[in-house]
């Protein structure tokens, strides 16, 4: 007899845990992954199936129920339960939760209450079969009666190779009746076959070359330092650092040709907005049909469809965002994410897991290579390659071609703003896209909009109003007229006017991008140019990017308008000018990331231009030209920024010094949410107890940055605790298992945050 492991696929903190039973004679085809109906209390559940073991490893005193049946075949191995259960504990995160994102999208059984009983639901998505029909050999020989018109029409169509019944259908109506007198005559054949569901958008525009270039030095030397880490098979991580245009693609590329020639797998992590139609006809281009690619612009089906051909073993390249990690991809010899940097890879929703930490434990797990590419890497990787030692630093300093890295240019717009320019465009700016386009040459304009806050910004001087102790932005409140800092609470009035320089010139930061196109369109009428714009209204449905990114490209002259999604992965060889906006956006949020991503950007889209033969030029506009950060990301010097930066957040207590948790409150009731809040406050402070409180900071609640959002108000406590004094899930785990909810009031807890906001 055997048991089984199994956990509820029921998102409930009470029945959080996996459940023991046994598996009855007849159930061979149950195994570790597969979903399973299993009674609980009075009615049945779908359930997971996490681990198998034999009756003597069980208290022989305990009755229990029987598995009542296996309803899928196995979603996940050993590993993938495993894993799980790493996430659910590292990250405190419900295990049912973290067990669903190893299954097919749209493709698990439910349960269902249909007039008071609970019934099982198939998924929705399966496997597509097509009929298809078979010339056989014996027609040749068969000769229908005259007017068996219909019988004559599909045997000659059928001279050309096999068809779908569909395809008859069309051509030729209803075929059912003719397909059956013909099959039982024996001189066709009709079966069914798997119909992959694919994105049915095609493009010219993007084909791969199948052109191989040499490496460069600098690839060669990249190349070399990741096969040495593989070779190892020892769970190493290699950071890639490449600027803009170094190449690391290709460097990917023949790094995962070894992977191959070993008969090993390999997983291509890219940010969402990346995943263009680029990228993925390089991979497609080198490995042909055994890349699978996964996001979520993509129907259910397709994603099923391509879940399914990597359980299957034909698929051995997985491309994708960051749920592609967890595809049921076998013998895994290395991982990569691309653009590692971006906050993309953070779950923002239970589990809140960060890929790059889920990835390491990964190929630890399976003496894998993981590989962090990057133009502008995280702060975090960069300390954890230069003091870790199961970590290793390839960098490429030049662009692949030669060619120089484009100048940075800095515009002062409070100075713009003083000589008499209303305009969001700066003069130089203006220039330099007239100049482009009269040359027939093509522009990318980023506005940073990722910044939501309101914060109050002097069109004269710069002046952002500051909180006094916590080096960030205060924040604009409405309801008060005041300005408040969301992470210790101060506040002061909103000034009439510039405490710097008296200006009445105040005023709350921001701009949208039809905002900023229709001011485009007015500057650029009377020129020939396509003015393209590329945000969340314009990318909504399916094929959306591929569109618009065919379109500038087909264009001679155009101006690419758009938010971060187009401040990388883009390349295109006559692109000669990257506009910056708004540099300050993200600069004046309240947290502690806010100079890195400005810095990241800035160098992220200066990389857009001047990538072949054409030179580049960037233009970046900003109401701070002195911050450093800025003044960094001009000159491309990392090393003035690091230092800054690092020194910075080792004297406010921030990573990569120490790891943060971030406990969010929110419900109908500020009240409400204010007395949780703090009662929850006292209860984590008893928890951390007195070897803890020595060196674990634990700040009293505070409003979120956006305190109500529709409807609902948010409050979070945010908790620092040092790389040496333990595990925040370890201390904090066994509370947040055993709490019980709040009324009226939800709490969720965010370990290793990317964002305060």
């Amino acid at each position: 007899m055997r048991i089984a492991s199994v956990v509820l696929d029921i998102p409930t903190q009470s029945l959080d845990r996996e459940y023991s039973y046994r598996i009855p004679d007849g159930l061979d085809d149950c195994a570790v992954g597969c979903a399973v109906l299993v009674p609980f209390g009075r009615r049945a559940c779908v359930g997971f199936v996490m681990d198998i073991a034999e009756d003597n490893a069980c208290d022989k005193s305990i009755t229990l129920k029987d598995i009542q049946q296996v309803l899928s075949h196995s979603y996940f191995n050993d590993l993938g339960a495993r894993c799980a259960r790493f996430l659910a504990q590292r990250y405190i995160a419900p295990l049912s939760s973290c067990v669903r994102l190893f299954t097919p999208p749209g493709g698990v059984p439910r349960m269902v209450r249909v007039d008071r009983t609970w019934e099982v639901v198939q998924p929705a998505t399966h496997e597509v079969d097509d009929r298809w029909v078979s010339r056989l050999p014996e027609a040749d020989e068969f000769t229908p009666r005259k007017t068996a018109v219909k019988q004559k029409a599909v045997l000659e169509a059928l001279k050309a190779g096999d068809l779908r019944v569909a395809d008859l259908t069309a051509e030729y109506g209803s075929v059912n009746a003719v397909l059956t007198a013909l099959e039982k005559k024996g001189v066709i054949r009709v079966e069914r076959r798997r119909r992959m569901r694919q994105d049915t958008v095609h493009s010219d525009v993007f084909k791969p070359t199948g052109t191989r270039h040499a490496l460069t030095d600098d690839q060669a030397r990249a190349l070399e330092t990741i096969n040495h880490a593989y070779q190892q098979q020892s769970g190493k991580t290699v950071l890639l650092d490449g600027v803009t245009g170094s190449g690391k693609t290709e460097v990917y590329l023949c790094a995962i040709e070894t992977v191959l020639q070993q008969g090993r797998s390999a997983i291509v992590l890219v940010p969402e907005i990346s995943l263009t139609p680029q990228t993925v006809a390089r991979f497609r281009g080198r490995f042909g049909d055994t890349v699978a690619v996964l996001h979520s612009r993509m129907s259910n089906g397709e994603r099923f469809d391509q879940w399914d051909m990597i359980r299957s073993g034909e698929a051995r390249v997985v491309v994708g965002a960051r749920s592609a990690l967890f595809a049921p991809l076998a013998n895994i010899g290395m991982i990569i994410i691309d653009e590692e940097h971006e906050s993309s890879y953070k779950q923002d929703q239970a589990p809140r897991y960060v890929s790059r930490d889920v990835a390491q434990w990964m190929v630890e797990q399976q003496n894998a290579t993981l590989v962090l590419g990057s133009a502008t890497p995280s702060i975090e990787a960069l300390y954890q390659a230069r003091y870790n030692p199961n970590w290793s630093l390839a960098v490429m300093n030049s662009r692949a071609n030669g060619k120089p890295l484009p100048p940075i240019t800095v515009v002062d717009m409070g100075k713009e703003f003083g000589s008499g320019n209303r305009r969001m465009f700066s003069r130089t700016l203006q220039t330099a896209l007239f100049q482009a386009l009269q040359r027939k040459e093509k522009a990318v304009l980023l506005l940073n909009q990722r910044g939501f806050a309101q914060f109050l910004l002097c069109r004269e001087c710069g002046y952002v109003p500051m909180c006094t102790s916590c080096s960030t932005s205060l924040t604009y409140h409405e309801k008060g007229a005041k300005l408040v800092c969301h992470h210790c609470g101060y506040e002061r009035p909103v000034p009439a006017v510039c405490p710097e320089c008296g200006s009445p010139y105040l005023r709350r930061f921001g701009a949208g991008t039809q905002r900023v196109e229709s001011e485009l369109c007015n500057l650029l009428e009377g020129h020939d140019c396509e003015i393209v714009r590329m945000d969340a209204d314009t990318t909504s449905h399916k094929g959306d990017h591929q569109r618009l990114l065919e379109r500038f490209a087909q264009a001679d002259a155009a101006v690419l308008l758009g938010t971060q999604m187009i401040a990388k992965g883009l390349d295109f060889d006559d692109v000669t000018l990257v506009g910056v906006i708004n540099a300050d956006t993200m600069l004046c949020l309240p947290d502690f990331r806010s100079s890195e991503r400005t810095f990241d950007l800035i160098e992220q889209v200066a990389g857009r231009c001047g990538r072949a033969h054409l030179a580049g030029h960037v233009i970046v506009q900003t109401y701070k030209a002195t911050d450093t950060s800025i003044r960094a990301a001009a000159h491309y010097d990392r090393d003035t920024f690091l230092s800054y930066e690092l020194d910075l957040r080792k004297d406010l207590n921030y990573p990569p010094y120490v790891r943060l948790a971030n406990i969010l409150l929110w419900g109908r009731s500020e009240d409400s949410v204010v007395q949780a809040s703090h009662a929850l406050y006292r209860e984590i402070k008893a928890c951390l107890g007195e070897a803890h409180k020595q060196s674990w900071q634990l700040f009293a609640p505070t409003p979120c940055v956006l305190s109500r959002l529709r409807g609902v108000w948010r409050y979070h406590i945010l908790l620092k605790a040092p790389l040496d004094d333990g595990s925040i899930d370890e201390v904090l785990a066994p509370y947040f298992r055993k709490r019980k909810t709040i009324e009226d009031v939800n709490v969720a807890i965010d370990i290793d945050p990317i964002s305060l906001l």
